[in-house]
């Protein structure tokens, strides 16, 4: 089946480049360092880090560390018929010594909108390095207005990044995607440990489709791709996701799937016909997804488990906010049976709505961190441009320039870019972080919570009539005896002089052992006393002021080339 990317087309290209696939493509992610104050618009507030910047914030070496590839970038390599390099987290210097020693025809840029200032700084580079390469700039920057002027760049690539691409370059649009192979997460660290091939990490990255046709007015992910009602789908059907899969499995060794898809559960033809495959064929996957609450409640507990999903990231907004996700459900008793059920719940609140006041922001925050989920995403209510909470704001009036607030600290976790109609003076950054530290003092570290509700899925299946479905609970449960019970013990340790965590943990590992007996009991304190210790040189590392930056990769699409490159190759799908 050919790829129909018809649906989203907000960036037509009026010209191809005179070489098409014959000219030489670098596609670049801006520069680090990430995690600093820097000139350039690096925030030590905003790191290049999913988790420890909106999720796991305050929590310290508890916090989950891991960074994620430039998947937007991987995908358009994979997909282009030309010669592509690839040069991902480089530093400065390194984007530098790439300019001096290998010359381009199309130089490509990714960044988020905080990065303007790096990609005005690469565009300049480029200008001054390479002045015959079309310089291409790409990703949810692209929605700032006269991108162009601010940077230099030849083009701006609004929407689907492989399409505009092989419009740019001549080649054949529709013909079908290639799926890169991409493992989940890279360099994992909690308590002082790097994970490597653990059960609820080794996973392998499927992007199914991109946008979301729910299109919440402050979704630039929907507005990047055409807004409400449309997305880009990728792969249709079921059987197209599960041979996709298949491979992966074989060639990453994996059986946990980060499907990067804002609502992968909408489309529940193609679901249902992925869940057939897996249980004609006897597999036992797991998959991670985001959804919305009203999505989850049209499939029963049975499909949702049947189909491994074993962790959703859900939009819970705020109570009584005007989003319908959530309308009809109470999200405490969803969230409630998905952990019976050992689905873990990564839940996503907003803090700053319209309603939110300084006399009421305390209960917004009682009521979020209340649903208990083992993650807990807390941002700022902020209109990003493309989206129709910004053209609101902007036709208000109430949008603050770049002078009162750089676009360096427009991220959503440190102030507000608007006139916010309660909320003034810089509070809303001492509310987040508020939010952040309640949920974290209430509820424990989220490893522990982690631990909590994988427990409760293996007391719940470990026993099931299907033994396709055992086999997956058990491979996720296969590190609860020994290496959770000694985060426990640790965990409990650390908080020995805190009555309510340490309660709460107790009665966790007390479960713990219940279920596992002589095994955890005698694993949880020399596992613990090794994890304690890692725990505490870790969080004396963090105080010193230790940062984590992801490494440098540089790929070609082309076996040798360019010297120094590893060669990666995509996925053949129909």
């Amino acid at each position: 089946m050919s790829y129909d990317p018809a649906v989203a087309e907000p960036g037509m290209v009026q010209d191809t480049h005179p070489l098409g696939s014959n000219a030489r493509v670098l596609l670049v992610s801006v520069f680090g360092p990430y995690a600093q104050d820097d000139a350039y618009g690096s925030r030590g507030i905003n790191p290049m880090e999913l988790y420890h910047n909106q999720v796991t914030r305050v929590q310290a070496a508890f916090s989950m560390r891991t960074f994620q590839r430039s998947w937007g970038l991987m995908l358009i390599q994979a997909n282009l018929k030309a010669a592509c390099t690839l040069l991902d987290f480089p530093t400065l210097a390194r984007f530098i010594e790439e300019l001096k020693t290998r010359e381009y025809d199309v130089i490509g840029i990714s960044s988020i909108m905080t990065n303007l200032q790096k990609v005005r700084k690469m565009c300049r580079l480029i200008s001054k390095h390479q002045p015959n390469a079309r310089i291409v700039v790409g990703g949810h920057i692209a929605n700032i207005a006269e991108l162009e002027k601010w940077t230099g760049a030849d083009h701006i690539a609004r929407g689907d990044g492989i399409r505009w691409m092989r419009r740019y370059l001549g080649e054949d649009e529709s013909q079908p995607i290639r799926h890169p192979q991409i493992l989940g997460n890279i360099g994992t660290r909690i308590m002082g440990v790097n994970l490597r091939n653990h059960a609820g990490d080794h996973c392998a990255t499927l992007i199914p489709s991109v946008g979301c046709p729910i299109g919440c007015n402050f979704c630039s992910t929907s507005a990047m791709f055409g807004g409400k009602g449309k997305s880009v789908q990728f792969y249709q059907t079921g059987e197209q996701l599960f041979e996709l899969m298949s491979t992966l499995e074989t060639n990453l060794k994996v059986k946990s799937f980060f499907v990067m898809d804002e609502n992968f559960l909408l489309d529940k033809k193609r679901t249902l016909g992925l869940l057939a495959l897996m249980e004609k064929h006897d597999k036992a996957w797991s998959l991670y997804v985001f959804s919305s609450a009203n999505i989850l409640k049209k499939y029963t507990t049975e499909q949702l488990v049947s189909l491994g999903v074993s962790w959703v990231w859900l939009g819970l907004e705020g109570k009584g906010s005007k989003y319908p996700k959530l309308a009809g459900t109470d999200p405490y008793q969803l969230i409630q049976n998905l952990q019976s059920h050992g689905i873990r719940v990564l839940g996503s609140s907003i803090i700053g709505l319209e309603e939110h006041t300084p006399d009421n922001i305390d209960q917004v925050i009682e009521d979020a961190i209340g649903h208990g989920s083992d993650f807990h995403q807390f941002m700022l209510y902020t209109p990003i441009p493309g989206t129709p909470l910004y053209a609101e704001h902007e036709a208000n009036s109430t949008l603050r320039s770049f002078t009162e607030v750089p676009v360096a600290d427009t991220h959503g976790q440190l102030t507000f870019n608007y006139q916010h109609p309660h909320i003034r003076n810089g509070e809303e950054g001492r509310y987040l972080l508020r939010a952040f530290e309640r949920d974290f003092e209430i509820n424990g570290p989220s490893v522990v919570r982690i631990a909590r509700t994988t427990l409760q899925g293996w007391q719940r299946y470990k026993d099931h009539s299907d033994l396709r479905i055992r086999r997956r609970f058990a491979h996720e449960a296969a590190n609860l005896p020994i290496r959770y019970a000694g985060v426990l013990w640790a965990s409990r340790r650390r908080y020995r002089n805190e009555p309510h965590r340490r309660q709460l943990i107790d009665g966790i590992l007390n479960e713990f052992h219940a279920e596992f007996g002589w095994k955890s009991r005698l694993a949880a304190p020399i596992v613990g006393r090794y994890l304690y210790h890692t725990l505490r040189r870790e969080e004396r590392r963090l105080e010193n002021g230790w940062t984590y930056e992801p490494p440098t990769f540089y790929e070609t699409n082309r076996a040798n080339e360019p010297s120094g490159a590893k060669f990666v190759d995509g996925l053949k799908c129909s």
